[in-house]
């Protein structure tokens, strides 16, 4: 297995002024999960999220993945889904560990917005929609809310203890730091596989 798929459990822990808790941040390629009351926060572009909460333990958890580009745009199956795939297994098999039960999961998503003019073309936000609604109907696991697609990136609160879901659309943004940090995500994966509005859920 190479490096790129390994865990990589969410390390940037700081306190949240605004909610008054403490919180994680989860960039590209990582994920959080937890039975304590941490905030669980991310930013997507054309990156797909998952809240995952086992709604009886409180056990949570958040991962922040991108599917690597793919000769068949339509495969769904192949090598590039494999990342995907891993992706929910670390979550899924870390909250198993804490005690939550696979059928007892619930699901919320969010992400795949098509923000990166350069993929637009490529569909990238489709493609990783289409992916992890598969992946949940394969998988059984019950999808309480989804926010995908669209234009904007996307600022996701995940509230552990409520289960509640604070999405904020990212209309203006002051830099590049979102698309930048997509697109190195994106280019690390490809290279591997060749060698204001608050909305609540």
């Amino acid at each position: 297995m190479s490096e790129l798929l390994t865990e990589h459990l969410a390390p940037n822990r700081y306190f949240d002024p605004n909610f008054k808790m403490n919180a994680v941040k989860i960039l590209p390629g990582e994920y959080f999960a937890t039975q304590e009351n941490t905030l669980i926060v991310t930013v997507l572009g054309s990156c797909i999220s998952v809240c995952l909460r086992d709604p009886v333990l409180r056990v949570a958890g958040m991962n922040h993945f991108l599917l690597p580009e793919s000769h068949d745009e339509n495969d769904l199956e192949g090598d590039s889904a494999r990342y995907g795939v891993y992706a929910m297994e670390v979550l899924i098999n870390h909250m198993l560990k804490l005690g939550a039960p696979k059928r007892r999961l619930e699901a919320k998503i969010f992400g795949g917005g098509n923000v990166m003019q350069q993929f637009r073309a490529h569909s990238v936000g489709e493609k990783n929609t289409a992916f992890i609604q598969e992946y949940m109907q394969t998988e059984n696991i019950k999808v309480t809310a989804t926010d995908v697609l669209g234009e904007f990136p996307r600022k996701v609160y995940f509230f552990p203890e409520s289960g509640e879901v604070k999405v904020r659309k990212l209309k203006s943004m002051h830099n590049t730091t979102i698309l930048d940090r997509e697109s190195a995500y994106r280019s690390k994966l490809d290279k591997r596989l060749t060698f204001g509005d608050v909305d609540l859920f």
